[in-house]
């Protein structure tokens, strides 16, 4: 069941993460998944619940950032957790800036879903977090 855990988790980083794709987030996300902002980060605290308010969030994402990249390095399983080692790359819209940073999100699984999502900006944190040391 855990690798199995780690297909859905590859499947909903795809669809929900990287690129927004209502009918594959359908398939791998369940319908009250909560988004939890990422400790650490400018959203620590808000949480985003359903499919509908997770696009708002992709679509808010993509008025701030003119080119974004999150590109997952590992999947780390954990039975009905996966965290998922990543690298981040960011330039905003109008600013131009760059933010290039490497961070974690964990993925609770259940009923064969994902059913919550934890950003982390630390790695580290996310690892500790899972009980395991960074």
């Amino acid at each position: 069941m855990s690798q199995e855990n780690v297909e859905i988790v590859r499947r909903a980083f795809d669809a929900a993460l990287r690129e927004w794709d209502r009918t594959a987030a359908e398939r791998v996300l369940d319908p009250a998944v909560e988004f939890h902002g990422t400790i650490g980060g400018l959203r620590e605290g808000l949480v985003s619940r359903g499919l509908d308010e997770l696009e708002r969030d992709h679509q808010e994402e993509l008025e701030v950032w003119g080119e974004r990249r999150l590109e997952a390095e590992k999947f780390i399983d954990r039975g009905d957790r996966v965290i998922v080692l990543m690298h981040e790359f960011r330039r905003g819209k109008g600013s131009g800036i760059e933010v290039e940073v490497d961070t974690a999100v964990i993925f609770d699984v259940g009923n064969g879903r994902v059913v919550r999502i934890q950003g982390y900006l630390d790695p580290v944190q996310a690892l500790e977090a899972a009980g395991l040391r960074g």
